[in-house]
């Protein structure tokens, strides 16, 4: 499969899925840390991609979204963006708002 298409059915086989440096236990950077507190602020159920782990996804990914950077939060297959507008949408709230209208697997 196509680096691609994987990243495309990674985003749209999950609600919520976050590609991050490191693991929601131990991310590796301080926007990834960041991001993964605002998510478990508000109970986000996600799954978590370590771009280190994958140095295709992380070559990839920025085509594939049309964001340079790490974090990319991705909810219902759509690019959110990366740490600061995932804290923004958090502190005005929005975050949980989404979060919560976000379909069940």
């Amino acid at each position: 499969m196509d680096i691609l298409e994987s990243i495309k059915t990674t985003v749209e086989g999950s609600p919520i899925v976050l590609y991050m440096k490191g693991t929601p236990q131990f991310p590796m950077c301080g926007f990834s840390s960041r991001t993964v507190q605002a998510l478990k602020a508000v109970n986000a159920d996600y799954v978590a991609v370590n771009v280190l782990e994958d140095p295709e996804i992380r070559a990839n990914l920025p085509r594939y979204s049309n964001w340079p950077t790490f974090p990319q939060l991705f909810i219902n297959g759509e690019l959110i963006g990366g740490c600061d507008i995932t804290l923004e949408l958090y502190d005005s709230g929005e975050l949980e708002r989404i979060v919560r209208e976000t379909r069940k697997p």
